[in-house]
């Protein structure tokens, strides 16, 4: 009785070699923006496909139509007031009905949607540019200066940030102006941590050792090697903390703490508007609709970037 060995099989011309489980996680490489998002389900390259960002921008792009124009669309002034009187209906004179003094909420709607907007992106900026400098410094030169600077970020880090913005509002006095302040204050340490991580991780890269090597400055290192390798997470963050900036803004305004009246701004006006909400309910209900419209069509944008960024990283 003779005994067969078995011999694995041979691969036929035009076949297409067989993987084992780990064969993908041998072949990733791991970058600073896959360590982000470490232990989130992984994306296949089919996954997501590229358009599924413009269908998240197509909404976005209307809306920032509407933004850039709304005074135009605007059938009246934010504190003109409709001939149909106060507390009139929706109708086809004034669609979304008018306020407690005759003012067009549709026209104060657009308007106030327009500030917010601008005002998010406002914050956002400066919050990482201030962010993004700390974080550029404290990841650069490291030793007593990441420790110093990085010492700030987490007091800052540590303090309710609402409690903190209600506190700096409460001592400059409510305007947008000093609402903007708040936010930025409360805002910016995390993306200083972002930056300062990005940077650190990178710079321990064979390309940042090589330029080191090679005699460039520091500033150079870090404006040309260093930051741009940065530049995915924290476009990530600023695109998911638009909405979020959105209704902070609406919520600071809702309690008394953003432009005083009669400026258009959502929070205020349905926080004004709620005493009409059993009688009058669209006062109240039309600028909540629009802070939750706008605050979904950036949340939407924001995650479809993440998502995007987030396959292209796993690959």
């Amino acid at each position: 009785m003779t005994t067969t060995t078995e011999q694995p099989p041979t691969m036929t011309e035009g076949a297409v070699p067989v993987e084992g489980p780990g064969a993908a996680a041998a072949r990733e490489v791991p970058t600073p923006v896959a360590r982000m998002w470490r232990g989130r389900p992984a994306l296949s390259p089919g996954a997501l496909k590229g358009d599924t960002v413009w269908h998240a921008l197509i909404p976005v792009a209307i809306l920032s139509l509407v933004i850039l124009i709304a005074p135009v669309l605007a059938p009246y002034g934010a504190t003109e007031v409709n001939p149909v009187g106060p507390l009139a209906s929706p109708s086809p004179d004034a669609w979304f009905g008018t306020d407690e003094i005759g003012r067009d909420v549709f026209s104060r709607i657009l308007i106030g949607i327009r500030t917010s907007w601008f005002a998010a992106l406002g914050v956002i900026l400066l919050g990482t540019i201030i962010g993004g400098l700390i974080g550029a410094i404290a990841g650069a030169f490291g030793g007593k200066v990441d420790m110093v600077l990085m010492r700030v970020t987490d007091l800052f880090l540590s303090l309710p940030a609402p409690v903190l913005a209600i506190a700096v509002i409460a001592a400059m006095g409510p305007s947008l102006r000093n609402t903007l302040i708040a936010l930025s204050i409360v805002w910016w340490p995390w993306y200083a941590r972002i930056v300062r991580g990005e940077v650190r991780a990178l710079a321990a890269r064979p390309h940042a050792e090589a330029a080191k090597l090679a005699g460039v400055s520091r500033t150079r290192l870090v404006l040309k090697h260093l930051l741009p390798g940065a530049a995915a997470p924290v476009i990530v963050t600023m695109s998911l903390d638009v909405g979020n900036l959105i209704l902070a803004l609406a919520g600071l305004s809702f309690i008394g703490l953003g432009a005083p009246p009669p400026a258009p701004e959502l929070g205020a006006m349905s926080a004004r508007g709620l005493q009409y909400l059993f009688g009058h309910p669209w006062v109240p209900i039309a600028p909540a609709a629009a802070v939750a419209l706008l605050a979904l069509a950036a949340n939407l944008l924001g995650d479809a970037i993440n998502r995007r960024l987030d396959q292209r990283t796993t690959r």
